[in-house]
Formats: structure tokens, C-alpha cells, sequence
């Protein structure tokens, strides 16, 4: 690939201190560099600079600034890719002789003269070879650089230090700093080494990769990439107004967003109530080195003054009494604080400010702050819950998880229409990307952090062009049908494809068979992005391997175009709950129940065998989509349905309830108890008589719930 590194490319290794009367380079004299930190693993890159900056370099992080780029890139389309993605346009520099620029060729390389460096500092005889050497394994001819005068490629050997004094006063610079254009050099790490070695600048020779004059540059400094771990754990607290907080801090614009966010949970130090669920010894503390983070809104010492001072600069549309605020529902009166316990409706009266809330912990998901990302979930589901327009910050206050921080962000929404730190967000470049890179399909937020910061991609095309190889088959497949993916399919669509999933299920098995969408299609969603459904039989052998069975069939009626994971987890342990101490290998998480991720595509198209019979190759016009078949023994379907049907808070609210409030571990196959490790059978020994809905109703009676439609568990 283009993006491999050459072997030959090693960093300078560390050597013992110099020897009285050592030769070292003297870089001062190199135009400003700028290290190209792609490939750089551990320490490799500080201990790359700290070499440059012991021997004078003059490094630079501003695109607008460097001249010379050097780092671990062996190939000149490389070059290009990483001058390109940090915004400068160049035209290459052929040589007059109109032979190919180093790193271009195709061919061997032929072989070489030994070149000889200039420099102001004199060189020894042993320095000197008058001999011709094997070519590196790339390199160039001499006569392609014209940073090399005809005296450089001279071999006659120095015979005294007038004779090397005489031939230095009349060479070139290696860089000639004195042309009117705008010249960059792109040259290996491995220029530096050997200078180290030879204990002076030596002719950049076959170590340029790329040479160019820029045609245009960024017009104002670019922020440096900062890795997502020096930023949180190198932070800057700054004390700034209560009124704004989270990603609404407004420092001064040129700060990146990522600093600000980072600067505000090193603000946050103490437990507040839509933190307090974390573990001790889990999450942030340990993220952030053993420091415990929090929201401004547990300050409850200084809360009081803050907010008087904050309701002083609202307006008075919702500046009256308490009377006018409405009285709260019983869940806000008796402090319930799981999602699990109430109800919550889809487009409630304060949905527009949800979506606010909705787009900062999505920002909150890219940076990692996986703290804040469930804090605002905690939060934007209270606020989904609450049935009546917010008039009144007091009455935010009153909502699990929702203190001084959303109060602040409600009030800055209320008084001028938005709130900034959403604006930054959905303007920020470095988030464009990274939300580009996160809607691909088996792409996470790491991994969409890996591809901008470590590899420096900034479009699809980049992916392709240098990661293709690298990327596992379902990241290929998101990137292949990336634009379809990000369409929404109705719910006739869903329920054909349900209606299909069935048929074949009968085939391979009988008429018992029972098919449940859920997901958002349960939920009440006019579309989805994708289709989930539980399939299920009342005989506990029928559904062992049923998921091979379907997904065989499917894909023999063609239906099923790529089947990229399938799972079989609970087949292999029995089908049986799972265990209550487990692993990743024993099934845990994504691959409890038996499970195909399979790409669906209808087959039937209009005039197909025309379009086949005049051309063999013809391709299927459809759209494809994205279906996950669960297949869940019936003893426990009710907690799988049940498993599949909330939104993410709620899912997450009922596993905690279960364990906090029951002593009882809560999973799509089934509960066990924490304390025996024994199967919890809410649903009976074989299931219940009845529909997957029944079975369902019945673990939300075991477990002390009233039940909720699958309607009102929309908890954002």
C-alpha cells in the first residue's frame, strides 16, 4: 500500500553521549520543518523532535510557515496526500533535464555515486569514500536533485581542510532558501539519521520525496492535531460565568472546540445526581487518571448565588412566580430517576431543545468523553419525560439530571433562539470530518478519531485510496453503500422485509414460527435506519441454528447480498441465559442471542430479465439495506423483545434498575441472580402461552414495572 512504511525508515536511534571533538549537524540552516507525525508510534515522534530541536532546527506546527515536511513517507503520492489534506496545493518541480522527480520512478534504481555533504564544518578522512555503493533500496540518480552542485558530486577525496574551506565557499545550499517561489520539501526521516551519523548536513539526495512550489497555502494557522489523550489529560481549568457551561463555554473563537470540552470537565470536579450511577473505580475516574470529574451542577454551596445571578440576565417572559409553573407529575414528585419507570413519549412539547442537547453529547461521543455522553442522556430523557413546555429554569431543576448546566444551556437557547456551543460543533471542520467518518456503517467514534488524527483522512475518497486493505469487511461494506445506508426505510418496507424474513423461516422450520419487529419500528419511528426483528419457536430445538438455516435460505433466493456477521453464541452454550460472571467469548454484549448481520437487497426488478438477457452483467437497481435477525429461544423471547424495544437510555436505565433495585442481572437472554447466579424465570420454565408481547408483559411484572408501550420508551 501507499501508505506502508519503507523498512529502511527508523527513527535516530539514541546514542551514547559524544565523544570530545564529536562532529554534529548543524540544522539552523534548514528552512522551517514541520514533522508529519502519520506512522509515529509511542514516543517515537518527542524523541524525533527533541533530536531535531538538539541540533538547531527550527520546527513549526503552521502549515502557512513550513518549508520542509519531514517524516516516515516513502512514496511521492504519499507526499502529496499529506500536503494535501493539510489544505496546501503545489505544483511538482521537474527537474530541466525532464527525467522523473525522486521517489517517481517505477524502475530499479541504477546505481550511484557516493555523494558528499556541504557543510561549514570541516570532515575528516574517514568521512570520505572514493567508491561506488549498492543503491538503497529506493533512491535516485544524482543528477535529478538540483539541491546538489556539480562539486558535490564530485569523488575525488579531501586531502587538507584548505582544500575543503576553498570547495565550501563556492557550493550551494542544500536548501535554496533565495528563489522568489514558495518551495516545500517533502524528505524522509532517514536525511536526519544519516546527518546524526555523519555528524553533519548532508544532501537531501535520495531521501526527497517530494519536491514542489505551493501554489497555496492555509491563510491562517491551523490548530495543531492534538491526540484526544494529551488533550484530556493535559488540561487548562479556566473559570468562566455559570451561564456557560459544557460544550457552551465561549472562550475566545480561535480556541478549538475540543479544547473548550476538555476544559470544562476539568471544571467539573465533584458527584453530581446524573453521575452518581457510576461505579466506583469505573468511567471517568479512571479515565482521567485517577481523577473524579463532574458536573458544575453538584456545586451546591455555590449554586444558589450563580443562578440568582444567571435569572437576573433572563427575560421576563419566564421571570413570575412559582405559581405559574405547573405542577410536576408524580414521577418528578417521588424522585424516580430510572427511565425504565416512566413513561416517555416521541416529539413531547420540548423537543426542540432536546435536539440542542442531542447534538452536544453527540459531540461528546467524537471526543470520548464517554461521562458526559451519558450525563446528557440521563438528561435530555428527564426532559423527554416531562409533559409540559419548560417555562422556568426552576423547572429544569427539578428533573433527574438536569441541574445548573442544562438549566444554563436552556436559558441561553430561550434568550436568543440557539445555543453557541451546538453552532461550533456543527461548524467546526475537525467535527465535520469525524461525524463523516462516524455514520459509516462498523465505523465507532475511536475509530473515526483514528482515521482523521492518526491517519489524517478527511473524505471517504482517502479511506479507499489508503486504507481499503486495512479496513474489516463490514467497515468496506459501510463505505461501499454509504449513501444508501443513510437513507431511512418506511415502515412498509420494514414490514416486507419482516413478512419475507418469516416465510423462509417457515421453510426451514414450520408455521410456529413467530417473527417481532422492534427497535424503532416499535418505538413508532416513520422510518429506520435499519430493520431489527426477534425470531423465535415454541420448541427450544428449533431455534438452535435457526439463524444459519434463515440466512442460507435467504441468500439462495438472493435476498441477502453479504451476510457479514454470524453469530451462533447461543446455540453453543445451550441457549441458556447467559452466565452471570462472563466474557466477550462466552457471548457477552453484541453476541448474546444467536445473530445475522446480513446487507438485504430485493432481487425483482422491473424488466430484469430483458436487462440480463442483453447484458449478463447488468446490476440490481435496488436500494440495500441493513437487517439484524435475532433468533431468541422462547423460554426467555419476552426479555429479548423487551432487550430490543427501548431506546438507549431506557435499555440502560432497566439493567441498572435490575441490578440496583432487584439484585438481579438484566440481559436480552434472560435474568439471572447477582447474588446465586441462578436463571431468574419470570417467563416460566418453557415460556408463556401466548404472543412474544405477552412474554414480555410478563418480565415487566417480574421485575416490580408497570408496563410500558414500546411507544412511550423513547427516550432519545
Amino acid at each position: 500500500m501507499d501508505n506502508e512504511i519503507p523498512s529502511s525508515q527508523t527513527l535516530p536511534a539514541e546514542s551514547p553521549s559524544p565523544k570530545p571533538n564529536s562532529l554534529q549537524p548543524d540544522f539552523r540552516t534548514v528552512p522551517p520543518i514541520l514533522i508529519l507525525s502519520a506512522h509515529f508510534k509511542g514516543s517515537e515522534e518527542h524523541e524525533f523532535e527533541e533530536t531535531l530541536r538538539r541540533h538547531g532546527a527550527s520546527l513549526t506546527s503552521d502549515v502557512s510557515k513550513a518549508k520542509v515536511f519531514i517524516g516516515k513517507v516513502g512514496t511521492k503520492r504519499r507526499a502529496e496526500f499529506e500536503l494535501r489534506c493539510r489544505k496546501v496545493r503545489v505544483e511538482e518541480i521537474v527537474e530541466k533535464n525532464g527525467g522523473p522527480s525522486p521517489a517517481k520512478g517505477d524502475g530499479p534504481p541504477r546505481k550511484r555515486r557516493r555523494v558528499e555533504g556541504i557543510s561549514g564544518i570541516p570532515i575528516t578522512l574517514h568521512n570520505v569514500s572514493t567508491t561506488e555503493e549498492e543503491p538503497d533500496e529506493e533512491t535516485v540518480d544524482e543528477d535529478e536533485t538540483e539541491d546538489e552542485s556539480p562539486s558535490a558530486k564530485q569523488t575525488t577525496p579531501l586531502t587538507s581542510p584548505a582544500k575543503y574551506e576553498k570547495r565550501t565557499a563556492i557550493s550551494r545550499p542544500i536548501f535554496d532558501n533565495q528563489t522568489k517561489d514558495d518551495v516545500i520539501w517533502v524528505i524522509k526521516l532517514d536525511w536526519v539519521n544519516d546527518c546524526v551519523a555523519e555528524g553533519r548536513l548532508l544532501p537531501v539526495g535520495e531521501h526527497l520525496v517530494y519536491k514542489g512550489k505551493a501554489l497555496d497555502r492555509p491563510t491562517s494557522p491551523k490548530p495543531a492535531r492534538k491526540s484526544i489523550e494529551s488533550i484530556f489529560h493535559h488540561p487548562t481549568p479556566k473559570i468562566t460565568p455559570v451561564s456557560r457551561t459544557a460544550l457552551a463555554t465561549r472562550p475566545d473563537t480561535s480556541q478549538n472546540i475540543l479544547e473548550r470540552a476538555r476544559a470544562d470537565v476539568s471544571r467539573n470536579q465533584s458527584t453530581s445526581n446524573h453521575r452518581s450511577y457510576r461505579p466506583s473505580g469505573h468511567g471517568g475516574s479512571r479515565r482521567f487518571g485517577g481523577r473524579t470529574f463532574s458536573s458544575t451542577a453538584q456545586q451546591a454551596g455555590q449554586a444558589s448565588s450563580q443562578l440568582a445571578h444567571l435569572l437576573q440576565q433572563t427575560t421576563s417572559e419566564y421571570e413570575g412566580s412559582d405559581s405559574e409553573i405547573p405542577d410536576p407529575p408524580a414521577w418528578v414528585k417521588m424522585g424516580i430517576k430510572y427511565a425504565c419507570q416512566r413513561f416517555t413519549p416521541a416529539n413531547g412539547p420540548n423537543e426542540d431543545f432536546i435536539e440542542q442537547l442531542k447534538q452536544i453529547r453527540k459531540a461528546r461521543v467524537l471526543i470520548d468523553d464517554n461521562v458526559g455522553v451519558r450525563a446528557y442522556s440521563t438528561s435530555i430523557a428527564a426532559i423527554a419525560a416531562y409533559p409540559y413546555k419548560i417555562i422556568h429554569p426552576r423547572e429544569i431543576f427539578r428533573l433527574a439530571g438536569c441541574e445548573n448546566k442544562i438549566a444554563s444551556l436552556w436559558v441561553e437557547w430561550k434568550n436568543t433562539g440557539k445555543i453557541q456551543a451546538v453552532e461550533d460543533f456543527e461548524n467546526d471542520e475537525s467535527m465535520k470530518i469525524l461525524r463523516l467518518f462516524y455514520e459509516i456503517w462498523g465505523v465507532g467514534a475511536k475509530t473515526a478519531r483514528q482515521f482523521y488524527y492518526q491517519n489524517h483522512w478527511t473524505e471517504l475518497d482517502d479511506i479507499i485510496e489508503f486504507g481499503w486493505n486495512d479496513l474489516d469487511r463490514v467497515q468496506q461494506i459501510g463505505v461501499k453503500y454509504y449513501d444508501e445506508f443513510l437513507k431511512l426505510i418506511p415502515r412498509a418496507e420494514v414490514e416486507q422485509i419482516a413478512a419475507i424474513v418469516r416465510e423462509h423461516a417457515v421453510r426451514v422450520r414450520d408455521e410456529r414460527i413467530s417473527v417481532t419487529l422492534v427497535g424503532g419500528y416499535r418505538r413508532g419511528k416513520a422510518a429506520s435506519g435499519d430493520v431489527d426483528m426477534i425470531v423465535s419457536h415454541p420448541d427450544l430445538e428449533a431455534t438452535a441454528d435457526m439463524v444459519k438455516d434463515i440466512v442460507e435460505s435467504l441468500e439462495e433466493a438472493e435476498w441477502i447480498t453479504h451476510t457479514l456477521t454470524m453469530s451462533l453464541h447461543s446455540t453453543h452454550r445451550g441457549q441458556a441465559t447467559l452466565p452471570f460472571r462472563t466474557t466477550k467469548a462466552s457471548g457477552a454484549g453484541f453476541d448474546t442471542l444467536d445473530k445475522a448481520l446480513v446487507v438485504w437487497q430485493d432481487p425483482n426488478w422491473s424488466s430484469r430479465e430483458a436487462n440480463l438477457k442483453e447484458n449478463p452483467n447488468a446490476k440490481n437497481p435496488n436500494i440495500h439495506r441493513r437487517v439484524d435477525i435475532i433468533v431468541s429461544p422462547w423460554r426467555t423471547v419476552g426479555c429479548a423483545v423487551m432487550g430490543w424495544s427501548g431506546g438507549t437510555t431506557f435499555q440502560r436505565d432497566l439493567r441498572r434498575y435490575a441490578k440496583h433495585v432487584k439484585g438481579w442481572k438484566f440481559d436480552s437472554s434472560g435474568i439471572r441472580s447477582r447474588s446465586t447466579g441462578e436463571v431468574v424465570q419470570l417467563e416460566g420454565p418453557v415460556g408463556v402461552d401466548g404472543t412474544p408481547e405477552d412474554a414480555e408483559r410478563k418480565v415487566f411484572e417480574g421485575l416490580g414495572l408497570e408496563y410500558i408501550p414500546p411507544d412511550q420508551r423513547v427516550t432519545n
